[in-house]
């Protein structure tokens, strides 16, 4: 009963230092009271009391009522309840910012990943990385040019910071974040302009109990959170069909690697065999070259009168009483 008539300061049972220096509504303890001309203070510390004992007209209202901070909201549930959706509108019809959280620590990777990073944007398995990689072998063996979709080589390795591979590990791992990197995040938006002073909806965080608790030891307060529960079977409608109609795209260039991959292999083996038949036509050919010639003779009868490499005369250079001949000479061929 004697609580109920004591009669509290200008920010009620928020810190009036906290809301004056961070421009933040936070809850004080009770503990931690002062009374200034009549009325009662609550602290978030006691170093806030000791700053407000030292000069408490720097925290307290004058001539007009002190300036309540914007409005900041964290919407929280789970994939597919729609809080990217009704934090967007929200944010549009109140006039304040909208932040994604996964949306924001992707950005922060993306310039040097130059994709997004998570179990659900790992799109190839070690199966469809080695086929990749065998139809790139491929076409260099054809000799042909296959669309870059199909041989995108992977992206070479980039260096993290320290900071990055905590991030990254996160997001890969579903785990929350240090302190210190959600210290250097969460600072951004509630203590720097122009966020500060116009307010947010904060989609999509705290995670995890571990990042709830942290806004409270570190003095990130919202004005609310808000959960959206939705039932399973909605959520499995609306998100099933686009995880089908990805997985039968995926199957689809699945299919068409697999047959790109059989016709290089017959074109390599077309190839090849066009090949080795002109190399054994062309060693036909130069052997033949080779050869200047036949034996040949020269017959008379029973016995021959001259041998020798082809002289390639005419018939009719071949005159009947030729010295060395008898009667009508013939040729007789016979190859080397």
């Amino acid at each position: 009963i004697k609580e109920r008539k004591r009669y509290l300061g200008d920010t009620k049972h928020f810190c009036p230092v906290v809301l004056k220096e961070n421009f933040i509504l936070q809850p004080g303890n009770t503990e931690e009271a002062a009374k200034y001309r009549e009325k009662i203070y609550y602290f978030s510390s006691a170093e806030a009391k000791e700053k407000f004992l030292e000069h408490p007209e720097d925290y307290v209202a004058h001539e007009e009522p002190l300036k309540a901070p914007p409005l900041r909201i964290c919407l929280v549930g789970p994939q597919g309840s729609g809080k990217t959706l009704c934090g967007r509108q929200l944010a549009e019809k109140l006039n304040i910012f909208h932040i994604q959280f996964e949306e924001v620590l992707q950005e922060k990777l993306l310039l040097k990943t130059e994709k997004k990073v998570g179990p659900e944007f790992e799109e190839d398995s070690e199966d469809e990385q080695a086929a990749k990689q065998e139809l790139e072998e491929l076409a260099i063996q054809a000799n042909v040019t296959v669309e870059e979709e199909n041989t995108k080589k992977q992206l070479p390795e980039v260096q993290l910071t320290e900071e990055e591979e905590v991030i990254k590990s996160s997001l890969m791992e579903n785990e929350p974040l240090p302190p210190e990197i959600l210290e250097a995040i969460l600072s951004e938006w509630w203590l720097k302009e122009p966020i500060r002073s116009t307010g947010f909806i904060l989609d999509g965080f705290p995670r995890y109990p571990e990042e709830a608790q942290f806004l409270g030891d570190h003095g990130f307060f919202p004005d609310a959170t808000v959960f959206i529960q939705v039932d399973d079977q909605d959520i499995f409608d609306r998100l099933l069909p686009a995880q089908i109609e990805k997985w039968k795209l995926k199957q689809k260039k699945k299919l068409e690697r697999k047959k790109l991959i059989k016709d290089m292999k017959t074109k390599i083996r077309v190839d090849m065999i066009a090949k080795r038949r002109a190399e054994l036509i062309l060693e036909r050919d130069k052997r033949r070259r080779e050869v200047s010639g036949f034996f040949f003779f020269f017959e008379t009868g029973s016995h021959s009168v001259v041998q020798g490499r082809v002289q390639w005369h005419n018939h009719s250079s071949l005159q009947p009483g030729t010295p060395g001949l008898k009667g009508s000479p013939h040729l007789s061929l016979s190859k080397c």
